[in-house]
Parts: structure tokens; sequence; C-alpha cells
């Protein structure tokens, strides 16, 4: 009978002890999270931020209410408002609302003191879609390496980056738009506040993201509210230094003022009043898309201007991009890939350039066609930030080049390095995963995890990852079924888009 109490006692205390390593208090409260099969503690849902609906609707995120009592954080808090616009997305989140500045930690720490490093993931989706509970940037599995990992909510489209007059006119900064930027640094301050109890070092932070998360990484990098937040910065496929320049406020302002005219509701007060899913069923009208522009608060100057002058953070960086951003077809139209249709394209694109960009992008018409369209794309922009933070920064400075096709389709397009990535390819049921894929999927995520703890991806067991230098003849690391360091060979491609950008 002793004994059998002694066992039900001692069970009791590793009940209770198991449950208290799950407890973790933040600066607005208790939350508890779960543990998993791996021993990684995940707490999803936890509110960073006020919700931001009323009069809070297009204004900087406010800082979230205190509760009482343990906030259960076993579930993913709602997606920001958005119209289902990409297929490839799959959301596990509590559906769609304004109210959704939650944030998600999955933590390997079993105490506050081990001051692990800290990666925080921006999702992409052209500033319009995308959320934390899609399973490609699950933490889990990037969190059984060491780090205390985390994705962040930010507010979209319309509800994120609407600029206009009366806006601007109520703002203390004189400035409106961007208040989904506003919304990734006030989640970096509450990383940076709280962190700790999770096991997380607040000095040792990177941020990520892919696509409109990568626009995102140099945007911060650029944000004065993120100053002194950010150890280093990993970007896939995207910046703000592209082709297409963030627009001024001016012009955000009349297209802010031209939409609210267009559907009714001219004023503030009026904007303001409407549902939620109103203003998001009136994104359907054609050209209804807002995104990052240069407020002069949150992007106080012209990206581009600002890495010149080595106004950025200085920080290690890790940024690259995939080979078939782009289709050909974007080119080509329809017509054949034919040295001769690939000329008329080029002169309707070009005109009295067309000579230099068939220069530029000679050899096979398909692949040239293909890397064209990559790089007025995404290509150029993630160059052009790699190449300026190589020049101006003076930290490390890593470029990649992605080559591996998901199984059955022909290129690597856009976004399908994240579960390699983030170790996430066993979330992915679509594909039938080859060795090979899981193969690169560890080598990539083993050289991303020593850059997030170290600031060099490079390790033991891992093919040598050479710095990338400004200019040309820098050197990489293509990713693929067999990885390697190489020289790059589109410089090319590079001379010429810098022509066109300052044209």
């Amino acid at each position: 009978m002793k004994k059998a109490g002694l066992l039900f006692l001692s069970s009791s205390l590793l009940a209770c002890s198991a449950h208290a390593t799950t407890r973790v208090s933040t600066a607005t409260g208790a939350v508890e999270g779960v543990t998993e099969a791996s021993g990684v503690t995940a707490y999803k849902g936890i509110p960073y931020a006020a919700a931001p609906v009323g009069k809070l609707r297009w204004q900087a995120p406010q800082p979230a209410a205190k509760w009482k009592g343990t906030r259960k954080a076993d579930h993913f808090g709602a997606r920001c408002m958005q119209l289902p616009l990409f297929s490839d997305m799959v959301f596990r989140s509590d559906g769609v609302s304004e109210d959704c500045l939650f944030l998600n930690v999955w933590t390997p720490a079993k105490s506050a003191r081990e001051k692990l490093p800290v990666l925080v993931y921006f999702y992409g989706g052209g500033f319009a879609a995308g959320d934390g509970s899609e399973p490609r940037y699950d933490g889990e599995s990037m969190a059984a390496k060491g780090i205390v990992t985390l994705t962040v909510n930010y507010r979209l489209n319309v509800f994120g980056f609407l600029a206009h007059p009366e806006l601007t006119r109520e703002s203390p900064h004189h400035a409106s738009g961007n208040y989904g930027l506003m919304d990734q640094a006030a989640a970096l301050q509450w990383v940076k506040k709280n962190i700790a109890a999770f096991g997380g070092d607040p000095s040792r932070v990177t941020i990520a993201g892919e696509s409109a998360g990568s626009f995102s990484v140099s945007a911060q990098m650029i944000n004065p509210q993120a100053k002194g937040l950010i150890a280093g910065a990993i970007g896939e496929s995207g910046s703000l230094l592209g082709l297409m320049a963030p627009a001024p406020l001016a012009a955000a302002e009349q297209a802010g003022a031209t939409f609210a005219q267009g559907i009714g509701a001219p004023t503030l007060k009026e904007l303001r009043a409407l549902p939620a899913d109103k203003l998001l069923d009136d994104l359907k009208k054609p050209g209804a898309w807002f995104f990052a522009i240069q407020d002069g608060y949150v992007i106080p100057k012209s990206p581009v201007a600002m890495y010149a002058a080595g106004e950025q953070a200085k920080v290690p960086l890790l940024a690259g991009w995939n080979s078939y951003e782009g289709h050909y077809k974007q080119i080509l139209g329809d017509a054949e890939p034919t040295g001769e249709n690939f000329a008329a394209a080029l002169q309707k694109l070009y005109g009295d350039q067309a000579g230099a960009a068939q220069q530029a992008y000679s050899g096979d018409v398909k692949q040239a066609a293909t890397e064209l369209a990559s790089d007025r794309f995404i290509g150029y922009g993630t160059w052009k930030w790699i190449d300026s933070h190589a020049r101006t920064s003076g930290k490390p400075t890593w470029r990649y080049y992605y080559t591996r096709p998901r199984p059955g389709q022909e290129g690597a397009n856009h976004s399908v390095e994240i579960e390699y990535a983030m170790g996430n390819l066993p979330l992915n049921k679509v594909y039938a995963w080859a060795a090979e894929d899981y193969a690169l999927s560890k080598q990539m995520q083993d050289y991303f995890a020593n850059f997030i703890k170290t600031g060099n991806p490079n390790g033991a067991g891992l093919p040598e990852w050479p710095q990338a230098s400004a200019g040309a003849g820098s050197r990489l690391m293509q990713l693929d079924a067999t990885s390697k360091a190489i020289t790059a060979t589109d410089d090319a491609h590079y001379q010429f888009q810098e022509s066109q950008a300052k044209r």
C-alpha cells in the first residue's frame, strides 16, 4: 500500500513538474503551451498587440490587454483578413478576423535560463495573404535544432497598408500606411520583452521570411521601430530594393482616397464604420491591392538610398532566390520559345535597349526568358539587396541560388524552398518526397540553423559556403540535390537590370 502511495505521489509530482514547465509568464499574463512528442513546447495564439478594430483600425499597434489566470495557448489564433488568393496556402488557424495580432512560439528550452538563439519568421503572400499557422512555417522542426522559433501574424492588404490623407493628418508622425510593418516591429518589441521567459536570448534574434516576408525583412532592417532588435537576417526571394520601388506617401494617399471614393466611403469615419467583411469584399475590385510604401516614418527614405548609405541594420545577412521565380510565358506569352519571338518580346519590353537585353540574357531561349521573368519579378531586387548589404554593412553576407524542383515539377518555383529550409517536408503530403529531398532539407536547415546561432551558415559535415561580395564575380552556394559553391554566372543580368532601374 505504501509503495502504491509513493508511486502515485511520484507520478503526481512528475505530472505537476511537466505541467509547470509548459506555463510561462509574459508581460501581459501567463500562457500554457503543449509539449510535443519531440520535446518542443508550442505556445500558439499569443496576443502581442490589441485587436486593431474600431478606432484602432489603421492605427499603430497598441499594447495587448493584460489577462488574469493562465491563457491556454494550445491553438492558433485567427488569421488576418484576406481573400483566398493562393491555392498553395494551407491554414490551421481559427478562421479569419480583424482581431488577428497573434504570434506562435516553439521552444526546446526546459527553463528560462537557457538563452537560446531566436528565429522570428514572417510569412509571404504579397502583403495580401498568409498566416503564421501554415504548416510550411511550423516552428517545431527548427526548435528541435536548439532555436526558439516564432511565426507572427501581421495585417494585410487594405487593413495593413492603406494610406489616406485623413490617416496622415491624424498621425503624430504625419504618415499613413505600413501598419502591417508596424505590427511586425511590435512583435519584435514583444520578443525583446518576453522571449527570455521561453528560454530565448533577446539579443540573438534573427528575422526571416519568404516573398513578402523577405520584403518585410529588408524593411525591418531600415525601420527605426526595429532598431537594435535584430541580430541577423534571412531573406528568401524578395526585397524592397527591386524594380518597383515603394510608392511615395503622396501617391499612396491618392490611391487610398480613390479606393475609398470608389467603395462609397470617402471619409475616414465612414471607412472605419464599414464591416470588415464588406471592406474585404471590396478588395475584389480590379487594382485593389495595398502594399508597403515609402511613408517617411516606417520606411523613412528610398530603401535603395538607405542601403547605399549604410543606414540599414549592420547584421549578417543570408539571402537568395530560386531558379524558376518566373515563367518564360510571362515574357513570350503564347509564342513559341524561338530566337525570333524572344527578340520581338524584348523589343516590346525594352525598345532601344532590346539589344542590350538580348546580350545579357543569351543562350537557350526558354531558359533565358525564364531567368528574365524571374529577375523582373524578384531576382533582381534580391540581388540588389545582397549586393548593397555586402557593399555597405561591414558584416558577412551569404548568397544562395536554389535550383531543386519539387517532385514532378520542371524547375524551382517561387516559394518551394520554404519547407526544405524549415525542415517541414513531412507536413506537405502533396508531393512524393525522395531521399534526395530529405537530404537537401536536412542540409539547408542545418545551414539556416548555423546562421541563426552564429551568423555563419557553415558547420561540420556541410559543403563550405563562401561569403558573398559586392560587384561581379560574387561567390554563392547553389542549393540542390548536390549543393556546391559557385561563382556567379549571372552578372550580366544584373548589370542590365541596374541600367533599367536607373532609367
